[in-house]
């Protein structure tokens, strides 16, 4: 096969319409756009107009905000920490980062802050695990099977009162 012998596949690129061309190609005079009006014209843009009703964009509260300054974290259980280890793409003798989670697939995106460790499940290994966050009772279940979790993350104490 030769560069010039390239093709597309048949129908990847469809023919298109082509417009008022006379009656006969079915698309003449005015163009599949019917006779007069607003929307007959060239630059109409009716997005969120309803004839003169009061928009549902309007008609609605808003509520809330989106924080510029959120973190996501990518969540990751106990369980499924343990099937990882069972499975060999992880080590549990080395100390498990967010770097060998990345590396064994538990998560990706650019945009994640990191991995925050929850308790469902269970795990019987001894484990080193440094993350950016853990619940109680993650930490709670890694320390009962003898292991110990690093958080990178610290927590906001809520405010007393």
């Amino acid at each position: 096969m030769k560069l010039n012998e390239l093709r597309d596949n048949p129908g990847a690129r469809p023919k298109s319409k082509r417009l008022g061309r006379g009656i006969g190609s079915g698309k003449g005079k005015t163009s599949g756009k019917g006779v007069k009006g607003q929307k007959a014209r060239e630059g109409v843009s009716l997005n969120g107009f309803e004839g003169g009703q009061l928009p549902i964009y309007r008609r609605l509260p808003k509520r809330g905000f989106n924080n510029v300054n959120r973190k996501d974290y990518a969540p990751l259980n106990v369980g499924t920490l343990a099937a990882l280890i069972e499975s060999g793409k992880i080590d549990a003798g080395q100390k498990i980062t967010e770097a060998t989670l990345r590396a064994a697939g538990v998560y990706a995106g650019s945009k994640l802050a990191g991995v925050r460790l929850l308790g469902r499940g269970e795990i019987s290994q001894k484990v080193e695990i440094e993350v950016s966050g853990a619940s109680a009772s993650a930490i709670a279940a890694i320390e009962q099977a003898g292991g110990s979790v690093t958080t990178t993350v610290a927590r906001a104490e809520p405010a007393s009162a």
